[in-house]
């Protein structure tokens, strides 16, 4: 049975209030956050299916994406793990992948492990 889609609203909606509390310095309420995470991983599914990268975003999702050799046990070959901040950072735009991966702000092993090509997912 799929995972049920966030719709478009509810996730923007989301990904705004996120923003709105990332630019002013205080905490998103953490229902928030976790739509615009799921939202934002459900984008990326979209846009690079496939199972050769998992992206973990903890406590909040994670999904398998990019084209490729895939996995069916055990920890994937090419894994990337970050916190909620950072991940709503690179999938609106608000930072790069390579300032992320530079400010140890992304963890990343395997030959595969870069989505970059197809960050930014949404503009807010």
């Amino acid at each position: 049975m799929p995972k049920p889609r966030i719709a478009d609203t509810t996730g923007l909606d989301a990904i705004t209030v996120w923003a709105e509390a990332h630019s002013e310095g205080r905490p998103t309420p953490r229902t928030d956050a976790a739509t615009a995470v799921r939202y934002t991983l459900q984008a990326l599914e979209d846009r690079a299916p496939g199972a050769s990268v998992e992206v973990r975003v903890p406590p909040f999702g994670a999904v398998q994406c990019v084209e490729g050799p895939g996995h069916t046990r055990g920890t994937p070959p090419n894994v990337i793990e970050l916190d909620a901040d950072t991940w709503l950072e690179l999938a609106t735009g608000r930072t790069t992948w390579r300032a992320a991966v530079d400010a140890n702000r992304v963890r990343a092993s395997g030959t595969r492990a870069d989505v970059s090509t197809w960050l930014p997912l949404v503009r807010r």
